[in-house]
C-alpha cells in the first residue's frame, strides 16, 4: 500500500510539474508574463529543474524589465547547458540593462594561454574528448599489436605516443575547468543598489557601489555579510541578503 502511495505521489508531482511549465508556456504566449512567472515558479516549488524552465522564467522577467531575476535565471541555465547560444545570446540583452558596467580584467601571458584554450569547452565536453582519444588509443594499440607490417607498426606506435599526448591534453583541461567551475561561486546582486563595504560591518567606508543585475563571485562567508570579487578584480564586503548565489 506504501509503495502504491509512493508512485502515486511521484506521478501527481510530475504531472503538476508539467502542466505548470504548459501553463507558464501558453500564459508567456499570450504576453501575461506576470502570470507565466507564477506558474514557472510554481514548478520550480516542487523541485523540478530544466533548462528550458530556467530559460522561460528568464525570458518572462526580461519582458518585465526585472534586470536580476532575468539575469539569475539564464545563469542557473547555463549551469545545466552552458553551452547554449541562445541562452547566452539573451543573457547579454539582459546585461545590457545593467546599470554598472565591469570591465573583466584579462589574463596576460602562458597563464592566459593556458585559459583560452581550456576554456574552449565544457568540462564535461573535456571529457568526452578524453574518452575518444582513449578509444583511439586502444585501437591503434590492438592494430600495433597485431599488424604484420613493419610499416603499419610503426604507424601505430607513432599513433600511440601521439594519442597518448592529446589523452593527457584533453584530460588536464577536463580537470582544469572542473577546478574552475567547482571553486567558483557566482551570484546577481539583487538589491536595487547597495554599497560594498570595506570590511563587514555597517559603520566600515563604503569601497564602491553595485546595481541590482551586477555578477559578482563570493570569496567567503562571515555571519551575515558575504566577501565579493567583481570581474576587475575589486573586492568588498555586501550584505548577504542584496545578492543571491547561482550555485
Amino acid at each position: 500500500m506504501k509503495k502504491l502511495l509512493l508512485i502515486f505521489l511521484l506521478i501527481s508531482q510530475v504531472f503538476f510539474a508539467q502542466s505548470g511549465f504548459e501553463i507558464g508556456n501558453t500564459l508567456y504566449q499570450k504576453g501575461k508574463y506576470e502570470q507565466a512567472v507564477k506558474a514557472y515558479e510554481s514548478v520550480l516549488g516542487s523541485k523540478k529543474h530544466s533548462v528550458e524552465l530556467y530559460f522561460n522564467l528568464g525570458n518572462c522577467y526580461y519582458k518585465l524589465n526585472r534586470v536580476a531575476p532575468a539575469i539569475y535565471n539564464y545563469e542557473k541555465a547555463l549551469l545545466i547547458n552552458p553551452e547554449d547560444k541562445e541562452i547566452l545570446n539573451n543573457l547579454k540583452f539582459a546585461q545590457k540593462l545593467n546599470i554598472d558596467e565591469v570591465k573583466e580584467v584579462q589574463k596576460v601571458g602562458f597563464s592566459k594561454i593556458i585559459r583560452d584554450f581550456t576554456s574552449e569547452f565544457h568540462y564535461n565536453t573535456w571529457a568526452w574528448i578524453s574518452v575518444a582519444f582513449s578509444t583511439l588509443f586502444l585501437l591503434f594499440f590492438i592494430g600495433y599489436y597485431f599488424s604484420q607490417l613493419t610499416l603499419s607498426k610503426r604507424i601505430f606506435f607513432f599513433g600511440m605516443f601521439v594519442l597518448l599526448f592529446l589523452l593527457i591534453i584533453s584530460v588536464s583541461a577536463a580537470i582544469s575547468e572542473k577546478s574552475i567551475f567547482d571553486n567558483e561561486k557566482p551570484a546577481i546582486v539583487f538589491a536595487e543598489i547597495t554599497d560594498v563595504k570595506s570590511e563587514p560591518q555597517k559603520l566600515s567606508s563604503t569601497v564602491f557601489t553595485v546595481h541590482e543585475g551586477t555578477k559578482v563571485f563570493v570569496l567567503e562567508t562571515l555571519s551575515n555579510w558575504k566577501k565579493i570579487q567583481l570581474t576587475d578584480g575589486t573586492e568588498g564586503w555586501i550584505d548577504k541578503n542584496s545578492i543571491r548565489e547561482v550555485k
